[in-house]
């Protein structure tokens, strides 16, 4: 088992930064992948962004590519999502989560509401 917990989200203006946090409780052979998710209301949820604890294998969604970052802290299990130029559309709960190399994602936290006012 895997426990995952998000911290970091609020309400910022269009332009603002933010950056979000996820507390692993450990890492495991079987989910050497971490991911971030959003889904906003009334919408399915999307990959926003994902990385191997190694640091590689990065991959980032067109909506967010040069605007977010993804990281890892294996010193302390730690996963962060850096969001600048925020926008109101990038409004959403985020979710990390733990999978395996094939993106299959089997652990998750409970969420980080994210609003960006206009």
């Amino acid at each position: 088992q895997v426990q995952l917990s998000e911290s970091g989200g609020g309400l910022v203006q269009a332009g603002d930064s933010l950056r979000l946090s996820c507390a692993a409780s450990r890492r495991t052979l079987r989910t050497p992948r971490m991911g971030w998710f959003r889904q906003a209301p009334g919408k399915e949820r999307e990959s926003v962004a994902a990385i191997r604890w190694s640091g590689l294998e990065t991959y980032y969604a067109d909506s967010v590519k040069g605007r977010f970052t993804i990281s890892t802290d294996n010193a302390k299990n730690m996963v962060y999502l850096q969001m600048n130029s925020l926008q109101p559309e990038d409004t959403a709960v985020y979710y990390c989560a733990a999978g395996d190399r094939n993106d299959n994602y089997y652990y998750w936290g409970q969420g980080t509401q994210v609003t960006v006012s206009s």
